[in-house]
């Protein structure tokens, strides 16, 4: 385990060979692991002790990145995308690949997110799409500083990069069905959902 200040060749490293990591992400601090590593994946759940049939946020660093996971989206959804992306809405889409089900846990649906902070962009430009959970077992409430993180998971993490406090306000979720945007999640993205336009077309 080691700790580090910022996203360096390391922490690629660590990611793309199968590892798992604690980053700062544009809302909280995460665990994140490579979204095509299953190794990697299935560890996070048991770090967590996350509900196994709960699939993981995933964060991209462009919307073309969605093919890589089969999610075909029409022109009126990338324009949505598009209005709320890079930013802090995580957006739920139909995956129904069968090479994914270690990763939507056969809801056949996952919620993606491109972050608004550049230094993680560019950190997801080459690692690849990573899942992100929040950096606290199930149950517990979401570290804000690297130490509370290491208080809950020690030397079970490769790294833990820090960058001080976070404020620990989770992303908001929205699902795209039959047409219509509906809120799964209120969270730290309904400012970008109404500055989008998007505030009369939210279903509870």
């Amino acid at each position: 385990m080691v700790v580090v200040k910022r996203f360096n060749k390391n922490v690629v490293a660590g990611l793309r060979r199968g590892g798992i990591a604690v980053i700062p992400t544009d809302t909280i601090y995460g665990v994140v692991g490579s979204a095509f590593s299953r190794t990697a994946v299935e560890r996070i759940y048991r770090l967590r002790r996350r509900n196994v049939k709960k699939p993981m946020i995933v964060l991209l660093a462009s919307v073309r990145e969605l093919s890589r996971f089969g999610v075909r989206v029409d022109a009126a959804i990338v324009s949505f995308l598009h209005r709320v992306w890079p930013g802090k809405v995580s957006v739920i889409l139909p995956v129904k690949d069968k090479r994914f089900a270690y990763l939507h846990r056969g809801t056949s649906t996952l919620a993606f997110r491109i972050p608004p902070l550049k230094s993680l962009r560019a950190l997801l430009k080459k690692t690849g799409p990573l899942v992100a959970p929040s950096a606290n077992p199930e149950g517990k409430s979401p570290a804000r500083t690297v130490n509370e993180a290491r208080e809950y998971f020690g030397d079970d993490v490769d790294i833990y990069v820090d960058k001080g406090k976070c404020p620990a306000h989770p992303s908001t979720v929205v699902a795209l069905r039959w047409g219509r945007i509906t809120l799964v999640r209120r969270g730290s993205g309904n400012t970008a959902l109404r500055q989008a336009g998007l505030k009369g077309i939210i279903h509870p």
